[in-house]
């Protein structure tokens, strides 16, 4: 059953969070059929399993079936329940000749390890990108990170270019740091902005309204880092050496001690990474 396949082979899908509800309709998409969406007993994740499955044709299931057909099993489950999850089905199912995947960005494929064991052969396949309830990003070109056995790697690739994105290598090494990247890229982003919020309610400005403001110079700037690169994007008073206006953000900021640090941080990080002025002066003051 390995899929050295030529046609595309029958998944199962064990999960139905955010990264589930969006993966499963591009693979769908893709020409694949999906044979089960599994879910664990309880409530929500039952019913969120059921209206993923009837969206892509497939039939939800408590757990996966001892007669499951698919030949590729993807665990689209919290990192902490990969392993968990790879062992509870480890004895139910013959595993010879299948293909199982996960998608966590910090662990490797050896979370599959006890599938493993029983003939699967197993990668870990992380798209760079962010799944949120209530939004379901296109994976057209977006970065996969692919590692784990070579059957198993093949045709993860193959899945990723039917997908649209792009398949990358990663070694097992990398991972953490890898998703220590991830993390800078979106979640600790999205934090910043959180920040920018709080500062923009110093100003008098509400937070709702501080977004649709803010909106139009975080487009630019991304626009910016895409075509010029940090350095290039770069601007305001660190680069420009301008140290008194530093200070009076500084002052102001003594009434948020968190968005104070955070300004000090990247500050710091600023003078470390990007160009500026007076760089002795401003670490000083910071």
């Amino acid at each position: 059953m390995l899929p050295e396949m030529r046609r595309k082979p029958v998944i199962a899908i064990v999960g139905a969070g955010n990264l589930a509800s969006a993966l499963a309709p591009a693979v769908k998409r893709a020409g694949y059929t999906i044979e089960i969406v599994a879910s664990h007993r309880g409530s929500v994740a039952q019913t969120r399993a059921r209206r993923l499955a009837k969206e892509v044709g497939a039939h939800a299931s408590i757990g996966l079936p001892k007669d499951l057909k698919a030949g590729v099993v993807w665990f689209c489950v919290p990192d902490a329940e990969i392993a968990r999850a790879a062992k509870t089905y480890a004895r139910d199912i013959a595993w010879k000749g299948r293909v199982v995947l996960h998608s966590s960005g910090a662990l490797t494929s050896d979370e599959l390890a006890s599938l493993r064991g029983r003939g699967a052969a197993a990668a870990s396949v992380h798209p760079l990108m962010t799944f949120v309830r209530g939004s379901r990003p296109l994976l057209k070109e977006v970065p996969f990170a692919i590692e784990g056995d070579a059957a198993a790697v093949r045709l993860a690739r193959q899945f990723v270019i039917d997908l649209g994105g792009r398949a990358y290598s990663i070694r097992k090494n990398d991972k953490a740091a890898y998703h220590a990247w991830g993390t800078f890229a979106s979640p600790l982003f999205t934090a910043l902005l959180a920040t920018t919020e709080e500062v923009a309610a110093l100003a008098g400005v509400r937070r709702g309204e501080a977004r649709r403001r803010m909106i139009p110079i975080l487009r630019q700037t991304l626009a910016n880092y895409e075509s010029l690169g940090a350095a290039g994007a770069f601007s305001g008073p660190i680069v420009r050496g301008d140290i008194e206006t530093v200070k009076r953000h500084l002052r102001v900021l003594d009434r948020i001690p968190v968005a104070h640090e955070v300004y000090c941080s990247l500050a710091l990080a600023a003078l470390h990474y990007l160009p500026g002025k007076n760089k002795a002066a401003l670490r000083k003051a910071l």
